[in-house]
């Protein structure tokens, strides 16, 4: 009964997040752990792995549309695949109750950050590549740490990070899909290695995961507004990471 509930929770949250190009592991783990599942050796896991089932599926869809900048998106494939599982390693250093403390705490700044910007129109510019391309590998290697720490794709700051730098909104949330498939993937082989996961679990989940994604897909490329997901983002944040926080102390 608690796998299916799970799985029902995870097939709305994967609809909600493919239409803003990011895994939704920011509300995967927590769904996960407020149903009871440990937090690092089966909620972490498990949501990168559905993160990456996820924006796989809504990948697909976004690369037949020609929305995703395979090239531009290189520097942030190749950094953020290298530190995941680094930081996947990290947790066993870390008490449960401070890596919620950082989850809660990055979808907060992440997402009061894409709620002020959710009113301004895209740029016009592009960061020149001189500029562009060392940020994004930085960047990506320090996302992909916190991603694989944390157990989320990154998506949630590979979109502002690519916002600022000139992206338009739904080529960064197609191009972010494509980068956190790798972060995700080898952020959990990172948890697998370390003997994290919940097969049953994960199988159960997964299924739900491709149908949302697809969907999700379908609906940002053919109906979204630019506006409506900034603000989803901005909204979904905020509300988890103020739910994480009164978790902890409450």
């Amino acid at each position: 009964m608690m796998i299916m509930l799970a799985a029902g929770l995870i097939l709305v949250l994967a609809i909600i997040f493919s239409m803003l190009g990011l895994g939704g592991s920011m509300l995967y783990v927590p769904v996960f752990h407020w149903l009871g599942y440990d937090f690092k050796s089966v909620a972490i896991p498990t949501g990168l792995l559905l993160n990456g089932i996820t924006v796989v599926s809504a990948a697909i869809v976004y690369l037949r549309s020609g929305m995703v900048d395979i090239k531009g998106s290189i520097p942030l494939v190749i950094s953020s695949l290298v530190a995941a599982p680094m930081g996947a390693y990290l947790t066993r250093f870390l008490p449960v109750n401070t890596l919620i403390l950082l989850f809660a705490l990055g979808m907060a700044f992440a997402g009061g950050r894409m709620l002020l910007a959710s009113a301004k129109p895209d740029k016009d510019v592009m960061m020149p590549p001189a500029r562009r391309i060392p940020i994004m590998a930085a960047g990506g290697f320090g996302i992909g740490l916190i991603a694989g720490m944390l157990g989320i794709g990154g998506g949630f700051l590979f979109v502002p990070m690519m916002l600022a730098m000139g992206y338009p909104t739904k080529k960064a949330a197609a191009t972010s899909s494509f980068v956190v498939i790798f972060s995700s993937f080898s952020g959990f082989a990172g948890h697998v290695a370390e003997g994290h996961f919940n097969w049953p679990l994960m199988l159960a989940t997964a299924s739900a995961v491709i149908i949302g994604a697809l969907c999700g897909a379908t609906l940002m490329k053919e109906k979204m507004k630019a506006k409506w997901i900034k603000q989803m983002f901005a909204v979904l944040l905020l509300g988890v990471a103020v739910k994480l926080l009164l978790t902890l102390y409450l």
